[in-house]
């Protein structure tokens, strides 16, 4: 019995959901929409001249990506500064990224070290902010930073394990932006000297403990409280 192939997307509407999935991508990441507010789609449709099914598919892709929130009967949203998911994640990343760091420092080769400092390299040469992007991080800066971190990770040699990281560090990085906006007069740039440093010393003890801090003050400049670590 012959089954019949479900209907694919036409091409021209999988264009436009592309488009119009990387405005919002880019305009929720530059702050455009703050954290909490609504993101209604027949507004976001006549905004940008597009079906409500073309929005609907791109906001619905944002969820997956945990760049927005589907409300039950209230549509879509940008996540709070209070969601518990940032602090769930970044105890995830807590967990198992300075172990990850441990087996790279242990386990990377000579060509691993080159990777690790010419990552650094491009980093600390890259404009972390641009007035074309508003308040929070330059894209350029953006991938750098992740290129920086998941090379100092790659020396493990465990590719599940940097799959893990890698799921990790996309749905986090909303929060990583809005947690530099929140902590202005952090010195993002020392840390990640420490980082190079410590992983091309061979030091894994303290390579994990710094990598641990680095990711403990992501958390807490995200927290109303009193939890900032000093």
């Amino acid at each position: 019995m012959t089954q019949t192939a479900p209907p694919s997307t036409p091409p021209g509407k999988r264009m436009l959901s592309e488009q119009v999935y990387g405005h919002l991508r880019d305009a929720i990441m530059r702050g455009d929409h703050s954290p909490g507010t609504a993101l209604k789609p027949q507004d976001l449709a006549k905004e940008q001249g597009v079906s409500l099914a073309v929005v609907r598919e791109a906001l619905v892709r944002l969820v997956g990506e945990g760049l927005a929130d589907r409300l039950p009967n209230r549509g879509f949203a940008v996540p709070s500064f209070s969601d518990r998911r940032w602090q769930e994640i970044a105890e995830a990343r807590r967990t198992v990224e300075p172990v990850v760091l441990r087996m790279a420092v242990e386990r990377g080769d000579v060509d691993w070290e080159a990777r690790v400092r010419a990552a650094h390299h491009r980093l600390t040469r890259t404009p972390a902010y641009g007035p074309e992007e508003g308040a929070y991080y330059t894209e350029a800066w953006a991938e750098a930073h992740r290129v920086f971190h998941r090379t100092l990770l790659e020396g493990c040699g465990n590719h599940a394990l940097l799959e893990t990281f890698d799921r990790m560090w996309t749905a986090s990085e909303l929060a990583r932006r809005w947690s530099a906006h929140r902590d202005p007069d952090r010195d993002g740039a020392r840390e990640h000297r420490e980082l190079e440093e410590a992983a091309l010393a061979r030091d894994a003890d303290t390579a994990a403990a710094v990598l641990t801090r680095h990711l403990s003050l992501t958390a807490a400049a995200l927290n109303d409280g009193s939890e900032r670590a000093t």
